[in-house]
């Protein structure tokens, strides 16, 4: 690739002559007057923004500084690829670099976030990191990634093609996150739209076969096994996420917790936010098994709907029982005991009206859907926009 021809102008560089690692610490960052903090955690893959935060005088140990305008990139696990642009100040996690241009004459502030989005930079960043469980790449091999550099006028053209692009994402997001609300309400509805001839009462040990399924956990391998098991991540506010797996040695304990399609699941230990997560694991494959942080349900279908008793147990309400029976000392993470979780009280319809319910549900699931699509193709425009620039194709 280095050796095609460039147009007059554009040059090729290393990362590290045009970006550099501010390294500012605050030893007491309250007293400096930090009041947030951004771990891996607060950043979401392929989101550019900053949408969540830390507050320091809850207590944080981290020590490194970031101004409005830097990029944030998270350094472990770089294949999850999160890239953010500050737009507040803050200390941030050790396994985020703050980056910034050298020269803004030389690399305009406004590009860099787009080439840390690249799917060439993920690759070199992936390819150079070293670490079993948590993969890191460093600076000084980060800074060894080359790439074209345009002149000053063509990285203007590209900035506002990519703001044109990232504005209809922006747009796009708002209207998907205006329907999912939808959703979340449609679900928030489920145990108040029917009067009290249409409804039943139950404990949730009640609409199950047995008592919860316990899982099973193991080391993460380097390499394939052919086998995997389901990471934390694989269970969200909205459900199952697929792909979301590592792979471990098939021993009869983890065969023993192996997942069927159409099994549901629920995050028995995670964080505040996310414990008793719900989700209905949907890849058709017999090579996944599930964590001992999760629990498999056996839904009675006499009484109960899976897919429904998903939808309930997504509610607001159902929401802040599981989080209100969540215990553990550790402030960052909480667990359900199973006795508790089976007293957990739910009202349920006829199957008639959940198959009712169901249908208007997944009418608005689909809309969600399309929305996505759409704006996830804004995203890879944005992408390929910023490819091409550093690419000498612009």
């Amino acid at each position: 690739m280095k050796n095609k021809s460039l147009k007059p102008g554009w040059r090729w560089v290393k990362f590290g002559d045009v970006v550099r690692l501010p390294k500012t610490k605050s030893k007491d960052p309250l007293a400096d007057g930090f009041e947030r903090y951004v771990g891996l955690e607060h950043l979401e893959p392929g989101d550019l923004r900053i949408r969540s935060y830390g507050n320091v005088a809850d207590g944080v140990t981290f020590t490194s500084v970031f101004q409005p305008g830097q990029v944030l990139f998270g350094k472990r696990r770089a294949y999850q690829r999160k890239v953010a642009v500050a737009d507040f100040s803050g200390v941030c996690s050790g396994d985020i670099y703050v980056l910034e241009t050298k020269d803004p004459q030389v690399l305009l502030p406004e590009l860099l976030p787009f080439i840390c989005q690249t799917e060439a930079f993920f690759e070199h960043a992936v390819g150079t990191s070293a670490g079993s469980l948590s993969p890191r790449t460093n600076w000084v091999n980060l800074a060894d990634f080359e790439f074209v550099l345009p002149p000053i006028s063509e990285q203007l053209s590209a900035i506002t093609a990519l703001k044109a692009a990232i504005d209809v994402c922006y747009s796009l997001e708002a209207t998907y996150i205006a329907a999912g609300r939808m959703v979340q309400a449609f679900k928030d509805s489920l145990s108040k739209r029917y009067n009290s001839n249409d409804i039943k009462s139950y404990l949730l040990k009640e609409l199950l076969l047995g008592s919860p399924d316990s899982g099973c956990s193991a080391p993460p391998k380097d390499v394939s096994t052919g086998y995997f098991v389901l990471s934390l991540s694989a269970l969200s506010r909205d459900g199952y996420i697929s792909e979301e797996y590592k792979p471990v040695e098939p021993t009869s304990k983890m065969l023993a917790a192996k997942l069927e399609f159409g099994d549901m699941l629920i995050s028995r230990s995670n964080t505040v936010e996310r414990v008793g997560y719900v989700g209905i694991f949907s890849d058709e494959r017999d090579d996944v098994s599930f964590p001992d942080t999760m629990m498999r349900l056996r839904p009675n279908p006499s009484l109960i709907i899976p897919d429904f008793l998903e939808a309930l147990l997504q509610t607001t309400s159902s929401r802040e029982y599981l989080m209100r029976i969540a215990a553990g000392t550790s402030a960052s993470m909480k667990k359900i005991n199973r006795a508790n979780l089976l007293q957990m009280p739910l009202k349920v319809p006829s199957i008639h009206l959940q198959n009712e319910a169901l249908k208007e549900l997944r009418k608005l699931k689909g809309t969600v859907t399309a929305l996505k699509l759409r704006w996830d193709g804004a995203l890879q425009l944005a992408r390929q926009i910023a490819a091409k620039t550093i690419e000498g194709d612009a």
